[in-house]
């Protein structure tokens, strides 16, 4: 299997009702082995996250079979999650939330992930992206500093949640990123 048979499609909030079969049957797939309390409430992220009406998702298919997805929303203005933990604000804060990427156990170690991810971000107007990372899977996090992200604090977003690390990355070539590099 290689990622070259996998053809990326784009949706948005109206293809909710279309798509979340899809969203919940990957899931159920790539968590079978390690479902937890928190993983059983994926439908309600998946309808929490549709509801944004600047919901964007892709999905990569390998003929017609569902491979893996990614997809986030717009952060509301204000409300990064990345600004708890900085002291100061990019001149330009727009942040695109990658809420979540998963793909299937079969075509994982494929390019899958960094093509759906690339994918996702593609043509964002934004210009950061922030995701969470669930810190006790350290080659997750390393494939996130891999495409550019830097961890820069810990956040848990609900009790029975795990502490997760607070990724942000600059979209926009030459931009000031969250550090103050360019």
């Amino acid at each position: 299997m290689t990622t070259t048979a996998v053809e990326v499609r784009r949706f948005g909030h109206s293809d909710l009702s279309q798509i979340r079969q899809t969203l919940l049957d990957v899931h159920q797939d790539a968590y079978a082995d390690d479902m937890t309390d928190f993983d059983e409430r994926f439908p309600w992220f998946v309808d929490h996250w549709g509801s944004n009406p600047g919901f964007s998702c892709v999905i990569g298919y390998d003929g017609t079979e569902p491979v893996g997805f990614a997809y986030g929303a717009p952060a509301a203005s204000g409300r990064e999650w990345w600004r708890e933990h900085l002291q100061e604000a990019p001149d330009d804060p727009s942040t695109f939330a990658v809420s979540e990427l998963m793909v299937r156990p079969q075509w994982r170690k494929t390019g899958t992930a960094d093509r759906l991810h690339a994918a996702l971000l593609s043509d964002r107007a934004e210009a950061l992206a922030v995701l969470l990372v669930d810190p006790d899977h350290p080659k997750v996090e390393a494939l996130y500093v891999g495409w550019g992200y830097t961890r820069v604090g810990y956040r848990q977003p609900f009790p029975d949640s795990p502490n997760f690390a607070v990724m942000v990355m600059s979209l926009r070539a030459g931009a000031r990123n969250h550090n103050g590099d360019t």
